[in-house]
C-alpha cells in the first residue's frame, strides 16, 4: 500500500477517517469526553486506521478485501495524516502563544527527530527480517523485494541515502511523512495565529503547487522520488490542525445538511468507482493529474475530497459519530493510544508477514490466519503498554 505503484495506481478508500475525531459538539464539554477528560473517538478512529495499515501492509490475503481500501479513493495514509493534524492542534495548538513558543517550537522538534528515529529503526528491522528470510529459507529473490536491492548493491550510498531519507523501503514511508510534517508544525501554528484563511490558502498553494510541478524530496540511489511528498500531503495535515481548532474556538463545526448530503454523495460515487473499476473513463480534460487523477503521491483532488467527505459525513450524522465513542478501557482506545509503539510494533509484524508469504509461496489462508493472529497481539500489546504505564506512576505513600 506503501509502495510506489505502476501508475496510475488504483485508490484505495480511508478507513474511518479522522474528521470523524472533531465532533459536532465542542470536545471540552458535555459528555463527549471520558471521565479522564480525554476523547476516546480520536484513539478509536487512529486504532482503526493502525489495524488498516497492518492489513494492507501484508498483501495476498483474505482480510485485504475486507479492508475500507476496496471502497473508495483514498485509504488509511489520508485517514493517519489527518488524525494527525487533529491531534497536533490538540496538543499544541492552545499552548502556542507568544509566551510558550519555543517551547512548543522545541517540543514538536523533538517530537520529529523521534519518528525520525523511529523510521530508521523500522526500516533497519525490515533489512534484517528480508535478510534472515533470504538466509535461513534459501530465497535470495527476497533481497529483490520492496525497494531492498538498490541498498545490497550500493552498500555505503544505501546506507547513506536511507539515513539521510534518500531512499525509502516499501510499505516503510509513513513515519518519515510523519517526521517531516513534524518540522513543519511550528510555522504552520504561527501562521495559523495570523489567519487560518491565509494558512489555508499558502497550504493549498504549496500543495497544488507540488503537484503540477513535481516538487518532491528525491530519492538518492534512483531517479524516483519519495512516495509520499510532504508538500502534498501537508495540505490534509493542515487542514485537520484548522478543522480542530475551529471545533474548539467555536464550540462546534458548521453543520450543514446539503453539505452533508454532497459529501455523502461523493463517498458513494467513489465507491462505486472502485467496485466497478471505472478507471478508463476520460476525466483528464487537459488538466494536471494532481486535480483529475488518483495520485498518492501528490495527493491528487480525487483523494482529497474523498478523505474530508467521509469525515465530513461521520462528523455531521451523529448515527455514526457516536458509534465511536467508547470507554476508555476498550482494547481500540488503548491501541489507538499508544499509537508510535503500536504502529511500529504493526510494521514488524507487517514484515514478517511479507516474508512468510513469500516463503508459503503466497498462501492466502496462511497469510490470513497470520494477519488475524497479528491483530490479536496489536490488542494484547496495546495491553501491555497500558499496564506498563500504570505500574510506571509512582505510588503515594501515606506519612
Amino acid at each position: 500500500m506503501l509502495d510506489r505503484p505502476s501508475s496510475p495506481p488504483p485508490p484505495q478508500a480511508s478507513p474511518l477517517p479522522s474528521g470523524s475525531l472533531v465532533s459536532s459538539r465542542n470536545l471540552a464539554t458535555e459528555s463527549v469526553l471520558s471521565p479522564s477528560g480525554r476523547d476516546t473517538r480520536l484513539d478509536v478512529c487512529r486504532a482503526l486506521c493502525l489495524l488498516m495499515i497492518f492489513i494492507n501492509h501484508v498483501p495476498g490475503q483474505y482480510l485485504e478485501y475486507l479492508t475500507t481500501k476496496n471502497f473508495g479513493f483514498s485509504d488509511s495514509a489520508e485517514a493517519f495524516v489527518l488524525i494527525s493534524g487533529l491531534s497536533v492542534a490538540l496538543a499544541y495548538g492552545r499552548k502556542f502563544v507568544p509566551s510558550q513558543r519555543l517551547f512548543v517550537t522545541l517540543k514538536a522538534l523533538r517530537r520529529a527527530f523521534t519518528l525520525y528515529v523511529a523510521h530508521i529503526m523500522t526500516s533497519i528491522m525490515t533489512l534484517a527480517i528480508f535478510a534472515a528470510g533470504a538466509l535461513y529459507f534459501g530465497r535470495q529473490d527476497l533481497i529483490g523485494e520492496i525497494n531492498i536491492r538498490p541498498i545490497v548493491e550500493n552498500t555505503e550510498q544505501g546506507i547513506v541515502a536511507m539515513v539521510l531519507l534518500g531512499h525509502q523501503l516499501g510499505y516503510n514511508n509513513i513515519l518519515s511523512l510523519y517526521a517531516a510534517l513534524f518540522l513543519m508544525v511550528p510555522g504552520i501554528l504561527w501562521l495559523q495565529s495570523k489567519s487560518k484563511t491565509l494558512l489555508l490558502l499558502s497550504s493549498a498553494s504549496v500543495w497544488l503547487a507540488a503537484g503540477v510541478f513535481k516538487i518532491v524530496p528525491p530519492n538518492f540511489l534512483d531517479e524516483g522520488y519519495w512516495f509520499l511528498n510532504p508538500f502534498s500531503w501537508q495540505f490534509i495535515f493542515v487542514i485537520g490542525i484548522v478543522a480542530m481548532t475551529v471545533a474548539r474556538e467555536r464550540g462546534e463545526l458548521p453543520r450543514l445538511p446539503a453539505l452533508t448530503v454532497v459529501a455523502g454523495a461523493y463517498v458513494a460515487l467513489s465507491c462505486l468507482w472502485v467496485v466497478f473499476s471505472w478507471w478508463n473513463l476520460e476525466r483528464s480534460f487537459g488538466l494536471p493529474p494532481v486535480l483529475t487523477g488518483f495520485d498518492k503521491t501528490f495527493l491528487s483532488v480525487s483523494r482529497l475530497l474523498h478523505a474530508l467527505a467521509l469525515a465530513y459525513v461521520i462528523v455531521t450524522v451523529p448515527a455514526i459519530n457516536n458509534r465511536l465513542r467508547l470507554p476508555e478501557g476498550h482494547p481500540l482506545v488503548l491501541v489507538g493510544r499508544h499509537s508510535l509503539p503500536i504502529f511500529i510494533f504493526g510494521t514488524i509484524l507487517a514484515m514478517g508477514g511479507q516474508v512468510l508469504l513469500f516463503v508459503v509461496d503466497r498462501n492466502m489462508v496462511i497469510g490470513t490466519l497470520y494477519v488475524a493472529f497479528g491483530i490479536f497481539l496489536h490488542f494484547a500489546y496495546a495491553r501491555y503498554l497500558t499496564w506498563l504505564k500504570k505500574a510506571q506512576r509512582p505510588v503515594a505513600v501515606a506519612s
